[in-house]
């Protein structure tokens, strides 16, 4: 028992102890006056209209929580069209759509504190399948804002209605309106009686917020139309397409349709939709376009992040991040949206599994299996860098042949080698230019991923002045390193490509500079690469494109670099005015 509340409670006393009070010194106590004996405390019970209160800053924390829930509602109701209105600086929002729209009875109880017209039982809750269920939204927007709601069924005769609510969500009456099949939901004075939430974050940082929701929810819903506008001006347009690819070039200006790839895969637990930027041609400062969905709701779960970042590595320059969406299609019974009360977190049954088929996705993507899907001429312009300097190192020129595979990817010709650093290949449909010397450290990068082994020095190499920390990187990739006396180091076993190589020790130097194992294994393929400079045989940069041909990231090399130009005949044709294509009927 609390010590404060204990203390306030007056023991009974005990007959045999009470002292005597003869009548005429009781003291009289007045009804009006007497005590009241009560234990003393602070804590107390919450009016239910505190508490409602409580839940409503909850659900509704920004201009941008106000449009999530109305965008959700519109596309619960079948919406194809879905026109936003913002006023900023009078706390207004306006969301209408050509939904199913809602008769006469069902507006009355529209904004009721958990009315909803999407479960009704336990099951329903543990088998959601809408994006909006809990019936808090209009209930809540209605204690922090006015709210109106103007809708018309699509059944032939029906009318349309317009309703104001008060901040219990009451209806207060109702009217016949004019109004297109669909709903208009009017929100006015938002935070009027929270001020603070006016402040945090600036309405300029409000309405970005609102631009990136509808950005998001386009992805996931690509064949709405979506128009928003600013002060009864247009701000921002998505015209509606078959799947997110044909979005993300209108949200991300410098992106083209060519610069996509998109996968999607059906399975027993579940779909998948991935769409990719090709990390040769575009990546981002930050992390900002790595975009997940689940069920047609923008989510974040770190997992799923992580594993695309995760499938990216290697593939991008460095500290550039990838542009990527991924939309999961998953059992209801798998889910549980009863974890934040925005729903963008979630529970994911299966986490690892699913994970995994995303990187999976991702990495059948960024394999080049089809180089006819060139970019245009326009993209020569950012052809590949001044290749690095001849380096001072020998390089080997002999380039194992690579073992067949059963899926041969389109074959490529070379035709010739310029400068000793680029091979020109003829592909169907256009001409390749790819750098040797990064093709070949993709390929033996990922060699070396899959067959990463140590072999025995027929005599020790014997290295000095290597600091303690460098000796312990390189016997956690796995080098056998002893003592040899004072401030000198025996390498009883090295990395099989470095093992011939006549720059052995100066290799060993550069790997024990790295700060994991992948870093060594780039650094192994970097310097085991036929280097810029070599002049090559016909046979050797063929033997060498078929091996690039067959990597799983062929698109970049470990650093991040692309390493393949392309160029369509058909835009040959366009730049020599050229009016016929090979291979078909000659016009004019």
């Amino acid at each position: 028992m609390d010590e404060d509340i204990a203390e306030s409670i007056v023991p009974e006393a005990r007959p045999e102890t009470r002292p005597e009070i003869r009548p005429e010194t009781r003291p009289e106590i007045r009804p009006e006056t007497r005590p009241e004996i009560r234990p003393e405390t602070s804590i107390g019970l919450l009016t239910q209209e505190i508490i409602s209160l409580m839940a409503a800053g909850e659900v509704i924390d920004s201009v941008s929580a106000v449009v999530r829930e109305l965008i959700e509602n519109a596309l619960d109701a079948g919406a194809s069209r879905i026109a936003v209105s913002l006023w900023p600086d009078q706390w207004k929002i306006s969301v209408a759509d050509n939904g199913t729209g809602m008769a006469a009875a069902d507006l009355q109880r529209a904004a009721v504190a958990h009315a909803t017209s999407k479960i009704s039982t336990r099951p329903d809750l543990l088998n959601v399948r809408s994006l909006g269920f809990r019936g808090e939204a209009l209930h809540s927007i209605a204690q922090l804002a006015q709210l109106e709601i103007c809708s018309r069924p699509h059944e032939l005769g029906a009318k349309g209605h317009q309703v104001c609510y008060g901040s219990e969500g009451e209806p207060h009456g109702q009217t016949e309106v004019a109004i297109a099949p669909g709903t208009v939901v009017t929100v006015s004075d938002l935070f009027h009686s929270w001020p603070a939430r006016r402040q945090v974050p600036a309405p300029a940082g409000q309405i970005k917020a609102v631009a990136q929701l509808i950005a998001q929810m386009a992805l996931c819903h690509p064949q709405v139309t979506w128009k928003v506008e600013k002060d009864n001006l247009p701000w921002l347009s998505l015209w509606p397409g078959p799947t997110a690819k044909a979005l993300m070039p209108q949200m991300l200006r410098s992106l083209h349709d060519t610069d996509i790839k998109e996968l999607r895969v059906e399975g027993l637990h579940g779909g998948l939709y991935v769409a990719v930027g090709l990390p040769d041609r575009c990546h981002r400062r930050r992390p900002d376009w790595v975009r997940i969905a689940i069920n047609g709701r923008p989510v974040a779960v770190s997992e799923f992040y992580n594993a695309v970042i995760s499938s990216f590595r290697r593939t991008l320059p460095r500290d550039r991040y990838p542009v990527c969406f991924v939309h999961l299609t998953l059992p209801s019974t798998q889910l549980d949206w009863n974890r934040h009360p925005a729903k963008s977190e979630i529970y994911v049954q299966g986490m690892a599994a699913v994970s995994d088929r995303i990187t999976a996705a991702i990495s059948d993507l960024l394999r080049l299996d089809n180089l006819s899907e060139a970019a245009q001429t326009h993209r020569a312009t950012t052809m590949i860098k001044a290749a690095e300097q001849a380096g001072q190192y020998f390089a080997s020129r002999a380039i194992a042949p690579a073992q067949t595979h059963d899926a041969e990817p389109p074959a490529l010709k070379v035709l010739a080698q310029v400068h000793d650093m680029y091979i020109l290949a003829e592909q169907a449909g256009g001409l390749c230019l790819i750098e040797q010397h990064i093709a070949h450290e993709r390929v033996l990068y990922e060699q070396l991923q899959d067959r990463w082994h140590m072999v025995a020095l027929a005599s020790p190499l014997i290295l000095s002045e290597m600091t303690p920390e460098q000796v312990e990187r390189l016997i956690e990739i796995g080098l056998e390193v002893a003592a040899f006396g004072d401030r000198l180091w025996a390498v009883r076993t090295v990395p099989e490509p470095l093992s011939q190589r006549e720059d052995c020790a100066d290799a060993i130097r550069e790997l024990s500079q790295g700060a994991n194992l992948e870093a060594a294994l780039v650094a192994t393929a970097c310097r085991s690469a036929i280097r810029n400079g070599t002049k090559l045989t016909l046979a050797e940069m063929q033997e060498l494109v078929n091996q690039w041909q067959r990597t799983k990231r062929s698109r970049t090399c470990p650093h991040g670099r692309p390493i393949c130009l392309t160029l369509k005949e058909s835009s040959l044709a366009k730049y020599f005015r050229r009016s016929w294509m090979i291979g078909k009927s000659h016009g004019i």
